[in-house]
């Protein structure tokens, strides 16, 4: 499996690591090498086998997840981290972010949805569950009205445009936003690539962030 996604499962419940671990391990493209029981044992764990994801739980006993997701990043790995947890709060999500991680999911993310959040990581993009994705932009832009600057940018965008940035601030995947406006995958890329200069944003959360801040919905 030398194309495989190398996947390590960093969670202190035993139950957990091995439901994770029968989810991701019934594709054939992801293998997951390693478990780990708190944060200190997978900061180790990243070092040793380099994986290319680690799903990191938040609260775990020597070590939590999020000062694990620090370590990693502070170390320069090239793993990307996607954090689990039971809790979708606030602070949570804009400290794991800001710390380095690459995605935030929620534990009762259906496998599918797992497996295909592992996947988009492994790519590049970052991953947040609708749910997650919300909160976040509500408490980004909780004290923040919509700026005359901002209400100008929304108004310079086409209809199309305007769809496909909502859409994207909804936590939609590009095959999702696709589905939903009856467009080529392709086509919702060149749409995300002028939504990202126009909107001065450098990967998806940060436009999402925007789109809300702007005013769209």
């Amino acid at each position: 499996m030398t194309d495989a996604i190398r996947v390590v499962v960093v969670d202190d419940d035993p139950l957990v690591r091995a439901g994770l671990t029968m989810m991701l391990g019934g594709d054939q493209g992801i293998d997951v090498v390693a478990e780990a029981a708190n944060g200190r044992e997978g900061v180790d764990l990243v070092a040793r086998e380099r994986p290319h994801i680690a799903l990191m739980d938040i609260r775990m006993p020597v070590l939590d997840g999020l000062a694990a997701v620090r370590e990693i990043s502070a170390s320069g790995s090239a793993t990307r981290v996607i954090v689990l947890t039971t809790f979708d709060a606030d602070d949570m999500v804009l400290a794991a972010l800001r710390d380095g991680a690459a995605g935030f999911l929620l534990k009762d993310t259906p496998p599918a949805d797992l497996v295909d959040a592992v996947r988009r990581v492994a790519r590049g993009e970052p991953m947040l569950s609708p749910s997650v994705t919300h909160q976040l932009i509500a408490a980004a832009t909780r004290a923040h009205a919509p700026s005359g600057d901002a209400r100008a940018l929304v108004e310079s965008l086409t209809e199309r445009e305007r769809e496909v940035a909502a859409a994207v601030a909804r936590g939609l995947s590009n095959s999702e936003i696709a589905a939903e406006l009856f467009i080529g995958v392709a086509t919702v890329k060149t749409h995300i690539g002028h939504l990202f200069a126009k909107f001065a944003a450098d990967n998806r959360v940060q436009l999402a962030r925007r789109v809300y801040e702007a005013g769209l919905r």
